[in-house]
């Protein structure tokens, strides 16, 4: 931002780096009309926010923490937009209702809810909801401040107690642990092979450019197909002889598959969606 202590206009918070940008915004913001949207475009839109990541020797020596402005900074997806990202890709994303509406109730761990409960009743029980409802955007997701929804919590999603004006973002095992294992993940990396196997062609290598250009807008490198077709051959041995692993893997969630589809070879695919989709070009804003 402009200001780098969003939370903190006081005395004690940084000086915008650019007030005279900062002074033609408000301006502009104020002659709009106040209209909010126009503002957000109008930055949206901007050549200096459009830009790449891509750092040199001597950007870094010249402004390191980039207060000029010269690139993009990276940034990891917020909680609820890493949840959105994969359904997207795995094509399950709720995109035909408008804004708005009640919350729902995804996946998550069962029985948290009567582990964290310090009261019985109705309020220690989650059940979690079915069609279209599983797959909302993030920010229609059932809060409850006391049992936050896990996977968010583990991205850093504040907990709504108290207002936050700027999350902090962390890497931890953690993160990796929720989107190579939970339930939303398994069941968007299945989806994502579907998408694979009835869209990408009938090479490895069609598949794996089609997947990329779905995922991260790009084709993968020699290397990166080098990797991933290794990792499918890997995946499809082990599957083909053992098929009830197979069928147990590709059935996770409550969306249909296609029966079609041999088990291994879809089971591998899977493997190869979820490397993927936990991939850091996947989860990050450049």
């Amino acid at each position: 931002g402009l200001v780098k202590t969003a939370e903190d206009f006081g005395t004690q918070g940084e000086l915008p780096s650019h007030p005279d940008l900062l002074d033609w915004l408000a301006v502009e913001f104020r002659e709009s009309g106040w209209d909010v949207k126009s503002l957000v475009r109008k930055i949206l839109l901007s050549s200096t926010y459009r830009q790449g990541s891509e750092m040199t020797p001597e950007l870094i020596e010249l402004d390191p923490r980039n207060r000029l402005l010269a690139r993009s900074t990276r940034r990891r997806l917020p909680a609820e937009m890493v949840r959105d990202n994969a359904l997207a890709i795995a094509g399950l994303l709720d995109r035909d209702r408008q804004v708005g509406g009640p919350s729902v109730r995804p996946y998550q761990p069962v029985g948290l809810w009567k582990e964290k409960a310090i009261f019985g009743g109705g309020g220690s029980i989650y059940t979690p909801e079915s069609g279209k409802n599983l797959y909302r955007r993030g920010l229609y997701t059932f809060w409850k401040r006391s049992v936050p929804y896990p996977s968010f919590v583990v991205f850093d999603a504040p907990t709504r107690e108290v207002c936050t004006a700027q999350r902090e973002v962390t890497n931890t095992p953690l993160q990796a642990f929720v989107t190579l294992n939970e339930k939303t993940y398994i069941e968007a990396a299945r989806n994502f092979a579907q998408r694979i196997l009835l869209n990408g062609g009938e090479s490895e290598s069609s598949r794996l450019d089609f997947a990329y250009r779905v995922a991260l807008s790009r084709t993968p490198s020699d290397e990166e197909k080098n990797i991933l077709t290794g990792v499918y051959r890997k995946a499809f041995d082990a599957y083909r002889d053992d098929k009830e692993s197979a069928t147990k893997l590709i059935s996770i969630g409550e969306s249909s598959r296609d029966k079609s589809l041999e088990p291994s070879e879809f089971a591998a695919w899977t493997a190869v969606a979820n490397v993927i989709l936990n991939l850091d070009e996947t989860i990050t804003k450049e």
